[in-house]
């Protein structure tokens, strides 16, 4: 018999499954070090670190406020840096090879491309250089022996008013590496019902959005997201647990949303180590998508922002693997939702889940076998001649 903790995975069983990966932002995931080689090439003098390393724990820790707004003025320096062609193309091609090297197979990546246009971009010239910089780091990944799908999405600011000339950008681009919109930013006071000429512009187009909805704000940011705008995911949703409650005897009673959100498998997309530094939880025991998870909702792992985060997919699983003790099945489940839910045709889907998410799990599953086998020792001459 194998025992329960030869069952869970490895970290490098982990990283070498393939993984899903639904919310990461462009801007929140760049190298330290190109952080710092962009602003000398840009004359940007406002970081507070020059030494890549010393950066990287900088953004770590001023992250770690437990506040969304002070975790979202680390963008200002990331933004600074993005200013030119050469710059998101670096940044994107990049962003796709680290991604690639940690087992993501396929990856929607959002950024908002009105806030790329002090250097005199267009809008159109920021969307066709992050474009060509994934495409260009797929070449890498396939040329190091990893395979990687990267689809943008394109991020309206909710504070701002440019959310319908963002959706109409997301459309145009459709077709062009652009698989969907979104709206991020602060959530309280910024109601995603400011943009709803935006959302309804998309649903006409029959073109896809997520919303950035239940993170810092609660259960009316999730109502407001799906009921008046129509979102086909939910950006965090982590405060649909407030709609959930628990018994003293452990049973559960669902509230109508959380039940329209569980009996619609409206996705949620969960990013545990962000959650805990913007507050939404305060442990990792402690984040809802254990109970989530659970009832079934149709969860995914995220890693909203890496630089900021510290993160890439491979630790945010290792660090439920390790609180609520979850096997490659679990994880397989977390790929398979977050396939499902991706803003890809249904066919296209399906291929990855059935060619590639099923065995990628599958191969791994069977090396405890093989480890089982190498670790029984041989039996003696004497028992043979017996």
């Amino acid at each position: 018999m194998t025992s329960e903790i030869s069952n869970l995975p490895t970290a490098e069983q982990i990283r070498r499954a393939p993984k899903v990966l639904l919310h990461d932002h462009l801007d929140g995931g760049l190298r330290p070090g190109t952080v710092v080689d962009l602003a000398r090439e840009n004359g940007y003098q406002g970081l507070p670190e020059t030494d890549p390393e010393k950066l990287g724990i900088w953004f770590r820790e001023a992250a770690d406020s437990g506040s969304l707004e002070r975790y979202l003025e680390t963008f200002a320096h990331t933004c600074a840096v993005m200013q030119t062609r050469e710059a998101l193309f670096r940044v994107a091609a990049e962003c796709a090879e680290d991604l690639a090297a940690d087992g993501v197979v396929y990856a929607e990546v959002r950024y908002a491309p009105e806030q790329h246009l002090e250097a005199g971009l267009s809008l159109e010239e920021v969307v066709e250089a992050v474009n060509e910089g994934f495409r260009e780091g797929e070449r890498r990944a396939r040329a190091n022996g990893h395979r990687i799908r990267v689809g943008a999405l394109l991020t309206a600011m909710r504070h701002a008013a440019r959310a319908l000339e963002i959706a109409e950008l997301a459309n145009r681009y459709r077709d062009l590496g652009v698989v969907g919109f979104d709206i991020a930013g602060a959530e309280a006071g910024y109601p995603p019902t400011r943009h709803l000429d935006a959302f309804e512009y998309l649903k006409r187009e029959n073109n896809h959005f997520t919303i950035h909805a239940g993170e810092a704000f609660g259960l009316p940011s999730i109502w407001q997201a799906l009921q008046w705008c129509g979102a086909d995911r939910l950006g965090h949703g982590v405060r649909i647990i407030d709609d959930i409650e628990v018994a003293d005897d452990g049973s559960v009673t669902l509230g109508r949303l959380a039940s329209y959100v569980r009996d619609k498998r409206i996705p949620l997309e969960l990013c545990p180590t962000s959650n805990l530094q913007t507050g939404a939880a305060a442990s990792y025991a402690e984040h809802p998508i254990g109970l989530l998870r659970r009832l079934q909702f149709r969860c995914t792992v995220n890693t909203d922002n890496r630089l900021m985060s510290g993160t890439n997919m491979s630790r945010e699983f290792e660090h439920l693997v390790k609180t609520f003790r979850y096997t490659l099945d679990d994880l397989q489940w977390f790929t398979v939702n977050g396939m499902k839910s991706a803003f890809l045709p249904f066919d296209e889907r399906l291929t990855m889940i059935n060619d590639v998410i099923k065995p990628g799990y599958a191969e791994l599953r069977s090396e405890w076998l093989f480890r089982q086998s190498a670790a029984t020792p041989a039996p003696s001459r004497g028992s043979d001649a017996e």
